[in-house]
């Protein structure tokens, strides 16, 4: 049995640029195995399978491996998702205002997806959290020396470093400039000799308020012992634990905030992040998190594994 895909890049509205998502629209029929040897096969950061939703009120459900494991939830896939059922006429775009429901192994994720003479415009998600927030951190002394820094380079002023999760633990170390994200590069064994692992975080996320893009307020990164020296991997994951890890911050005041967030730079698929938080001083946060795609290839795998 042929089965076909589409490549498209993500949060980005430039080909070549954003993370590559490759999506499977017909994979009802496929095994756990099949999945996991085909995305081993494509072996882009994440690829999606697109199936029968098991929940009566989603439209479809998701299916997200990349080459080494399934991921229960991941940001990335779910714009891809929108936007290649949307543009192989899967779903249609017969309002503005267009409201879906995808189903991920987390449970049902709301997406909107704005749209313009039937053409998209722009996909958004939402989802709700419950952040922890951990002020203890390694030293400065200690953070600059795994991330290759100085230790003048790190914001002990306006932000501190925290560790944020909200199910995925995040260690997020702030920095004055966007070069000091650019050029930071994880030491394992200094890693290893800091209090850092005490933390149970295994990836860092690495940020600069100021950025050269005139449509970017902050530049991220993840860095860490999990991720290669010289990987930027997708960040979209890492979003609702950004916007938590900003709540934390007695000067961020109540009501929505929006803001755009950038991964990579020119010569790195840079990628574009729109997120929207509504800051409550509750428990509990509203995240929604948008951005474009671009549809870069699609094909057909003529042999699937075997079951």
């Amino acid at each position: 049995m042929a089965l076909n895909y589409y490549i498209a890049d993500v949060f980005t509205d430039q080909a070549y640029e954003g993370a590559q998502i490759a999506v499977f629209p017909q994979a009802n029929d496929l095994t756990d195995n099949q999945m996991a040897l085909i995305a081993r096969e494509i072996n882009l950061s994440e690829t999606v399978f697109i199936m029968s939703p098991s929940n009566t009120n989603a439209t479809c459900k998701m299916r997200i491996f990349s080459p080494i494991q399934e991921i229960d939830f991941a940001g990335h896939p779910i714009i891809a998702t929108a936007f290649i059922l949307a543009d192989t006429g899967n779903i249609t775009l017969d309002k503005p205002v267009n409201q879906f429901v995808f189903e991920q192994n987390i449970g049902n994720i709301a997406v909107t997806v704005t749209a313009s003479n039937g053409k998209i415009d722009k996909i958004q998600f939402a989802k709700r959290v419950a952040p922890i927030i951990d002020r203890f951190s390694p030293t400065t002394d200690e953070l600059a020396s795994f991330l290759s820094l100085s230790p003048s380079e790190i914001d002990v002023k306006k932000y501190t470093t925290r560790l944020a999760s909200c199910g995925f633990p995040y260690l997020i170390v702030p920095v004055w400039k966007y070069e000091s994200v650019r050029k930071a590069k994880f030491n394992f064994t200094a890693w290893n000799q800091s209090s850092a692992p005490q933390t149970a975080s295994q990836e860092i996320l690495l940020f600069s308020p100021k950025t050269p893009y005139q449509h970017a307020d902050f530049n991220v990164r993840l860095l860490g012992p999990s991720i290669g020296v010289h990987a930027d991997p997708p960040v979209g994951s890492a979003m609702p634990t950004f916007a938590a890890y900003l709540c934390s911050f007695d000067f961020t005041q109540q009501g929505t905030h929006t803001f755009s967030v950038e991964r990579g730079d020119d010569d790195n698929r840079r990628s574009l992040l729109q997120v929207e938080m509504d800051n409550n001083k509750q428990s509990e946060l509203n995240v929604r998190l948008g951005g474009n795609a671009v549809l870069i290839a699609s094909g057909t795998l003529h042999q699937l594994p075997e079951k």
